[in-house]
């Protein structure tokens, strides 16, 4: 293989990293629109659902009370 075709070979390479890296980026999450009584009051994230993780994992009740603007 001549100097040529290894430089540009590794070019290719270089190329094809770059853009897996951009699709491996992580994503943001989703933004909950409501959090829970007790995560709004632990000031926890809240994931939404309709018993939160926090919640299911000490055994509350998870209840969600609408804000008023």
């Amino acid at each position: 293989m001549s100097t040529a075709q290894a430089s540009s070979s590794q070019n290719n390479n270089l190329s094809s990293d770059s853009e897996d890296d951009y699709t491996s980026m992580p994503k943001t999450p989703k933004r909950t629109r409501v959090a829970c009584q007790f995560c709004r009051g632990r000031k926890l994230k809240c994931d939404g659902r309709q018993t939160c993780a926090n919640c299911q994992r000490r055994g509350i009740a998870c209840t969600y009370t609408p804000v008023q603007k």
